[in-house]
């Protein structure tokens, strides 16, 4: 082989690789629309709950077993769409 196949053969294979890694992390190659769709709806509902629970925290003092059970379930949501981000 010469040295203009091996040095052609190398570039190919270098762009071959950073195309494949590119495509595994950038934002919406790898991610089904499934996955995507389950994200929004879970930040949504996790920004939903965390407001909830600010207003129950404020308007129901009393009330801090409620602000804590909508807190932590926002909180669990948040969490759940953090996994779906890394993940898949």
């Amino acid at each position: 082989m010469k040295q203009d196949e091996v040095d052609k053969l190398i570039a190919d294979a270098v762009a071959e690789s950073k195309k494949s890694r590119r495509s595994k992390w950038h934002r919406g190659n790898s991610a089904s629309n499934g996955i995507q769709t389950a994200r929004k709806v879970l930040n949504w509902t996790f920004m939903l709950g965390f407001l909830v629970a600010v207003i129950i925290y404020f308007v129901l003092p009393e009330q801090r077993m409620l602000f804590f059970c909508i807190g932590f379930s926002a909180i669990v949501l948040k969490l759940i769409e953090f996994y779906l981000r890394f993940m898949f």
